[in-house]
């Protein structure tokens, strides 16, 4: 153990790691700043933490059962030519369920809400139910996140630090991510179609068509970009006038 912080090579793993986790979180990220808003304040800033605390528990839980992560690799039926193993199917119904939410969401959204209508959704909107859904994609997005820790890292010791760097990371950008979509209501929309791309991804990912991450957070960096100059042009309009 005390060796590995002499070698060279395990600290050039343990930053390049930790970056990609941090990367690969920013779905999780999402996710998590768009579902609180829902929430009232206090109960928003208790989901926060718990869903991000369900996070780093499945990663490292995860971590421990290397070989049972690397098993779900491993063929488990075959449709249309195509060799579907357990993470391919539990990347599919984590896509197919971010479609779902992302799609739900973005028509609420646009078709607005009667009284009776937001009478059934604060009903349904509990605490408990944000945070089943919060423990839903945590898991989708802590397999996905494990088998690629798996890919790069040989030391189980690395890929927990890395983990909980990443995590830590993630929490201290999801309380700014979230107030920030809270104050902008367009960039919610904008978070919910990162949800629809990502959840699109997955479940191609799933089907065994895979798109490289960098093409989507590239396209996710543009928009943000130019989200970011509307935002700044709306500033001085309302300074202007």
């Amino acid at each position: 153990m005390i060796e590995l912080l002499y070698d060279p090579a395990v600290w050039a793993s343990f930053l390049t790691l930790t970056v990609m986790e941090i990367v690969l979180g920013i779905d999780n990220i999402v996710f998590i700043s768009v579902i609180i808003n829902k929430l009232p304040p206090e109960q928003a800033e208790r989901a926060r933490r718990i869903g991000l605390a369900l996070a780093l528990i499945f990663r490292i839980v995860l971590l421990m059962f290397l070989a049972w992560i690397i098993g779900l690799k491993a063929e488990v039926f075959s449709l249309f030519g195509h060799a579907f193993s357990w993470r391919d199917l539990i990347l599919l119904a984590g896509g197919i369920f971010l479609v779902y939410k992302a799609t739900a969401e973005i028509h609420e959204e646009f078709e607005g809400e009667t009284e009776e209508d937001e009478a059934d959704r604060l009903s349904v909107t509990t605490f408990a139910n944000i945070i089943g859904q919060i423990i839903v994609i945590d898991l989708v997005f802590s397999v996905d996140s494990i088998v690629t820790a798996i890919g790069m890292a040989e030391h189980v010791e690395v890929m927990i630090a890395a983990v909980i760097v990443a995590v830590a990371v993630m929490y201290v950008a999801s309380g700014t991510i979230s107030d920030f979509i809270k104050r902008h209501p367009t960039t919610k929309m904008l978070a919910l179609s990162f949800l629809l791309l990502i959840g699109v991804s997955l479940v191609a990912d799933g089907m065994g068509f895979h798109i490289p991450r960098g093409y989507i957070y590239a396209a996710i960096g543009f928009s943000v970009m130019v989200e970011a100059i509307n935002i700044l042009a709306g500033r001085n309009r309302k300074k202007k006038s």
